[in-house]
């Protein structure tokens, strides 16, 4: 996904500018949950860009300890996005790792934790940016049929996203939850726990699995494409036929495409 999905709204009652944090999965995988974002952005009135020059979030270095390469893209990030009103994020797990463990990696440097503090605390997940900042309830889109969603962990246990999602699923016409068993226990993703614990990841994403299964639904959603992509491999596996999207691309009316993970997906670069 480049600047190309850069724009202004056309709503002249709002003049928030956002700065998109696009991450490094979506860009690569589902541009279309980044352009999802856009719309649902630009839908409720705001001015939306793409900074050309972010990077990934850091999130892998500092998870494998490498701390100083860490700061260095923190800081590329940072300078980035710290002109916008707001950074929005389409994941609980990188925009987690800018609002949570940015100002950490800064404690012995007062001026950039001061940036990484300011910047923390203008950064939100898409979803609650949408419902708890904006208070937007109704979409005014459709999704006939049943799903079922997943909470991510560092959305739910570092930034509290639960019932953002539902809420503005609720909105949708047509469209029925049905809450799976231990919607909130990981899927065996976990960044570079999957390739450390491969294992036990395998496990996990197996009764994962196992629990979307038995609700019955026809889609499972998310708000991570990390898991989501885990979900759907296990999914293909296993010979399941269960559609997986992320959250925003039903909110955003964005599913006449190819489900994550299935075998005749085009390519989507852009």
């Amino acid at each position: 996904m480049t600047n190309d999905a850069t724009s202004s709204s056309s709503n002249e009652g709002h003049s928030v500018r956002v700065g998109l944090f696009v991450t490094c999965l979506v860009d690569l995988v589902r541009p279309n949950v980044g352009f999802a974002a856009v719309k649902l952005l630009e839908d409720a009135g705001c001015q939306v860009e793409v900074p050309e020059l972010q990077t990934c979030c850091g999130q892998p270095a500092y998870n494998s300890g490498d701390f100083s390469d860490t700061q260095r893209i923190a800081e590329q990030v940072i300078a980035a996005f710290e002109e916008y009103d707001y950074l929005v994020a389409p994941s609980g797990s990188c925009l987690g790792m800018i609002k949570e463990h940015y100002p950490k990696l800064f404690a012995t440097d007062a001026v950039w934790r001061n940036r990484a503090q300011q910047l923390a605390g203008r950064c939100y997940e898409l979803l609650t940016f949408l419902h708890q900042v904006l208070g937007v309830e109704d979409l005014g889109v459709a999704h006939e049929g049943s799903v079922t969603y997943h909470d991510s962990c560092s959305g739910l246990r570092e930034l509290g996203i639960h019932g953002q999602p539902r809420a503005l699923l609720a909105g949708v016409s047509g469209l029925e939850l049905r809450e799976m068993t231990d919607s909130n226990v990981c899927c065996g993703f976990g960044g570079t726990f999957c390739v450390k614990y491969p294992k036990i990841s395998e496990h996990l994403v197996s009764e994962k699995v196992a629990n979307i299964t038995d609700t019955g639904a026809a889609t499972v959603l998310g708000g991570d494409l990390g898991c989501l992509l885990n979900i759907a491999g296990r999914i293909k596996r296993e010979g399941r036929d269960t559609r997986v999207f992320h959250v925003a691309e039903v909110l955003a009316g964005m599913t006449d495409v190819p489900a994550i993970g299935d075998a005749d997906t085009p390519d989507e670069s852009v």
